[in-house]
């Protein structure tokens, strides 16, 4: 191991009062290697082939998973209950994987999560393939995928820090989210493509077959080179110290609370995709493919975008957020296919500036030690919230139409970005200040003006 890891393991200040007069904190500036710095680092570069191979199975596998659910049931509610499962164990079990990630070597802890994910998707592919798969059995692996995720999601997003140190932590967590959305560009073509031609049952099992690039890539690291982080001890109370932490700091919990309202109903996007290429455009699986891939488009721009930026300001969240909302909103009101289509581009750039800004900020404002909860309490309400969201929005898009299903999940997260917007700057001391004048920012957050103590000659006057 490293022996370079001050910064990254020392604790963060709990700074309250620093809170309250800063509320859009920023993550400290990043080394400056350009766009792709992180790739010189070799376990980095190791860590994200074996990622964007992988991820371009997982994302084969959601698309054939979602159509095979609406082929064998014709429902919408059905897809919401598959996205609900899958994320359940995230909503109930999120914390306690926190802890395992504090407490556990992560590499090691990856290649147990990494096989289990395997085994999901060869499981599901040989059910296909053999004709006997059911409603119920894809329900199973979902449930079973979402149990894995728990305890994997909070040490890979903990490892990337080990990997290439807190001063290319921003970089590397942007480029993580364009590996992801690289390979969704990628996994729903194939998919799309596949299904027409083969069925989902090779979706599935190119999946399975996709996660031994990730296993060979942890396998290949070099564990000297990565950065020391001390691991917490087992103790009592461990899941009430990580709820305290976030709970006692603005920078933290509001964040958290804004994702949770995102993810719960802006990002629904299953069940509304599949509805709209059913119920409103009439087409297949094919079409269902370009639109998720067109959104994946938007979001890798967002990804490489951010991957430039130095810092994560919380008003670039609130923005990102209230953005997000609205165009959801204005494509629930699309007039045809191709405005429908192309606003997805837009709503993915958004929607991946928030998930990175999020994520970079409160890996960089926790403690070390406290990392792994910090970041399982975000994917918890960020994916976790969706056994709780996806059955209502689906239930609201089998009732009432795709349309509505979507301008609900779109008002929903512009509501909460403007109502987080305000309590941080309350936090932080601001005040929202309108000025229509000509090249005036018309809308910004201010300082409040404090009340001037009155001077000794009018305190004289007055009396």
């Amino acid at each position: 191991m490293s022996t370079g890891h001050g910064a990254d393991s020392a604790p963060a200040p709990n700074r309250h009062d620093d809170a309250r007069t800063t509320p859009l904190p920023r993550t400290r500036r990043t080394s400056k290697g350009g766009t792709f710095s992180s790739l010189r680092i070799r376990n980095y570069r190791l860590f994200a082939t074996g990622q964007v191979v992988s991820n371009t199975g997982t994302w084969m596998q959601r698309i054939a998973q979602d159509w095979l659910v609406l082929g064998l049931t014709g429902s919408s509610t059905a897809v919401g209950i598959t996205t609900a499962l899958q994320f359940l164990p995230m909503l109930l079990l999120g914390l306690y994987g926190g802890v395992i990630a504090d407490r556990c070597p992560k590499r090691p802890l990856l290649l147990i999560t990494q096989s289990a994910m395997a085994v999901t998707g060869l499981a599901l592919g040989v059910l296909t393939l053999t004709g006997h798969v059911q409603v119920w059995h894809v329900y199973l692996t979902a449930l079973a995928l979402g149990l894995v995720t728990v305890v994997d999601n909070p040490a890979r997003q903990a490892f990337v820090v080990e990997m290439v140190g807190p001063s290319d932590l921003r970089n590397a967590v942007s480029l993580n989210s364009a590996n992801f959305q690289s390979a969704r560009l990628v996994g729903p073509a194939v998919a799309g493509v596949l299904i027409t031609a083969m069925g989902s049952g090779w979706a599935f099992l190119l999946n399975g077959l996709s996660f031994a690039a990730p296993i060979a890539a942890l396998l290949l690291m070099r564990t000297g080179e990565l950065h020391k982080v001390d691991r917490a001890p087992r103790a009592k109370g461990q899941l009430r110290e990580g709820l305290s932490h976030v709970a006692g700091r603005p920078e933290l919990i509001w964040p958290i609370v804004l994702v949770g309202f995102i993810g719960t109903f802006g990002f629904n996007f299953p069940i509304w995709l599949t509805a709209y290429v059913n119920d409103v455009f009439h087409a297949g699986a094919g079409t269902y493919g370009l639109l998720n891939t067109l959104m994946a488009g938007g979001s890798l721009t967002g990804a490489l975008l951010a991957a430039r930026r130095g810092t994560s300001r919380m008003r670039m969240l609130v923005g990102a957020a209230a953005a997000f909302g609205a165009l959801e909103i204005a494509a629930a009101l699309a007039p045809s296919f191709w405005v429908f289509a192309l606003l997805l581009v837009p709503i993915g750039m958004c929607g991946l500036t928030i998930n990175v800004t999020a994520n970079s900020g409160l890996q960089m404002a926790s403690d070390p030690a406290l990392r792994g909860r910090v970041m399982s309490l975000f994917m918890m309400v960020f994916m976790g919230g969706a056994p709780l969201g996806a059955p209502l929005i689906g239930w609201v898009t089998d009732a009432y139409g795709p349309r509505v299903g979507f301008l609900a999940g779109g008002a929903v997260s512009a509501l909460a970005a403007v109502a987080i917007g305000f309590a941080l700057a309350r936090s932080g001391g601001l005040r929202l200040k309108i000025d229509l004048r000509r090249g005036r920012r018309h809308v910004t957050f201010v300082p409040r003006q404090r009340t001037a103590a009155p001077r000794p000659d009018e305190v004289t006057a007055v009396a």
